[in-house]
C-alpha cells in the first residue's frame, strides 16, 4: 500500500493532526492491511467489523487501541478513498468511564525523596507542580519559562493549543539547581542525541523508578501526577474553571472527573437527619460483622438475632441508649415524652369551597 499510504498521509497533513496522531493512524492501517494481506482499497465494512471484533476478542486490545483503529480508518475511508462510512453499519466501542488514580502528599513527597538524580527529580516535580501531560514536558524549551512572572508557556499542546499554567518555587529552585549542573542550551530537557528533547519514554521510565523505590503499589502512572495535582488544587479550594484553564482542558465536563475523587466533595456529602454512619462501627470488620449487622437490625428497626431470643428494640430506644440521643423528648419543655397516637396523612378534598360569612354578634 505504498502510493497508498502516501494519499492518506497527505490528507493528514492536510487536516492538520499531529505527527503522533499520523504515526498512529498510519500503523494502525498497516497492522489492518496485513491481517488481510491485501490493500484497504479492496475491503470494506465486512472485514473492517472483522478485524474490529478480532482485537476485541482475541487480542484483547483496550478501549483505546480499538477507538484508535476505528477513527484511521474512518479517516482513510471517508478522506482518502472517498467511500461514504455508515455509522450504523460499523458501529463505535462505547467509552469507558475510569477514575484516575491520585497520591496522597504523602506518596508525592516519598517519590521526590527517592529521586537522588537531578535532573529526574525536577522533571517529576515540574510535571506535579504545573500540571503538565508527558508529552508538553518533553518538548520544553528554556525560553519557556517565566521566572519573573512565575508561569510556565507550553507550546502547542493537546489539540495543537498553546497555555499558560503555574510555575511553584520550589520547582523553579530545583530547575535551577538542575541548569548549573547540566547547562542545557534549547530543550529544556535534551536527550543524549544532540539537538533532540527527551523521550516521552524516558520520562515514564523515570517515574515507574521511583515510584518502585517510594513502595506505591497504587496503579500509577506518569499521568498520575498530572491527575494529583488537579486533585490537590480543587481540595485546597481552587475554582474548578481556573483548574481547566490551567490543564487545557476544551470542556468543563473533563474537568468535572475529579469532584469524583476530591476528598473535599465526598465530605460535603451529608446523610439525612438522625442517620447514623454505619462505617463508624466497623462493618467491614470480619471480627465483629454478626455483631454489627445485629446493630444495623437495631437501626432499622428490626428484630435481633441474639442465640435463640429474638429481641426487639426500635432505633429510638437504641439511640437514646447508645449515642444519647433522645427522639422522644418534647422539643419546648424539654421534660415531657412525646407519644404517636395517629398518623394522619393528608387527604384530597373534593368539595366546593365553603361560602364567606360575615361576623356579627348575637344578641343577649
Amino acid at each position: 500500500m505504498g502510493r497508498l499510504r502516501e494519499q492518506m498521509k497527505g490528507d493528514l497533513e492536510i487536516r492538520g493532526l499531529s505527527q503522533r496522531t499520523q504515526e498512529i493512524y498510519l500503523s494502525q492501517v498497516r497492522n489492518f492491511s496485513r491481517h488481510f494481506n491485501r490493500s484497504p482499497r479492496y475491503l470494506g465494512e465486512r472485514e473492517i467489523k472483522k478485524y474490529l471484533l478480532y482485537l476485541i476478542r482475541e487480542k484483547r486490545a483496550s478501549y483505546s487501541h480499538v477507538n484508535q483503529c476505528y477513527c484511521a480508518l474512518k479517516f482513510l475511508y471517508e478522506r482518502t478513498l472517498g467511500r461514504k462510512w455508515v455509522m450504523e453499519k460499523v458501529p463505535c466501542t462505547k467509552r469507558e468511564r475510569n477514575l484516575p488514580v491520585v497520591l496522597d502528599r504523602e506518596e508525592v513527597e516519598a517519590v521526590f525523596s527517592v529521586t537522588h538524580n537531578v535532573k529526574h527529580r525536577a522533571i517529576l516535580m515540574l510535571i506535579y507542580s504545573s500540571g503538565l501531560r508527558v508529552s508538553e514536558a518533553a518538548r520544553l524549551k528554556i525560553s519557556d519559562i517565566d521566572s519573573k512572572r512565575m508561569v510556565l508557556r507550553i507550546r502547542q499542546g493537546k489539540g495543537k493549543k498553546d497555555r499558560y499554567t503555574i510555575l511553584s518555587t520550589v520547582a523553579l529552585e530545583a530547575l535551577r539547581e538542575y541548569w548549573l549542573q547540566y547547562r542545557p542550551k534549547e530543550w529544556l530537557l535534551p536527550s543524549r542525541f544532540p539537538g533532540k528533547p527527551l523521550t516521552e519514554r524516558s520520562i515514564q521510565r523515570v517515574f515507574k523508578k521511583a515510584k518502585a523505590l517510594a513502595g506505591i503499589t497504587k496503579p500509577a502512572s506518569i499521568n498520575t501526577l498530572r491527575h494529583t495535582f488537579a486533585t490537590h488544587l480543587l481540595e485546597a479550594g481552587t475554582d474548578l474553571h481556573h483548574i481547566q484553564l490551567l490543564l487545557g482542558h476544551k470542556s468543563p465536563k473533563t474537568t468535572t472527573i475529579y469532584l469524583h475523587v476530591s476528598r473535599k466533595e465526598l465530605r460535603r456529602i451529608a446523610l439525612p437527619e438522625r442517620f447514623v454512619k454505619i462505617r463508624y462501627y466497623g462493618l467491614l470488620a470480619n471480627r465483629n460483622s454478626n455483631t454489627m449487622i445485629n446493630q444495623c437490625r437495631k437501626l432499622l428497626g428490626g428484630p435481633i438475632k441474639a442465640g435463640n431470643k429474638n429481641v426487639t428494640e426500635t432505633w429510638q430506644e437504641y439511640l437514646l441508649r447508645v449515642c444519647g440521643i433522645d427522639l422522644i423528648k418534647c422539643p419546648f419543655c424539654k421534660k415531657g415524652r412525646m407519644i404517636r397516637k395517629e398518623v394522619i396523612l393528608p387527604v384530597r378534598c373534593n368539595s366546593p369551597p365553603l361560602e364567606r360569612r360575615t361576623w356579627q354578634p348575637s344578641s343577649v
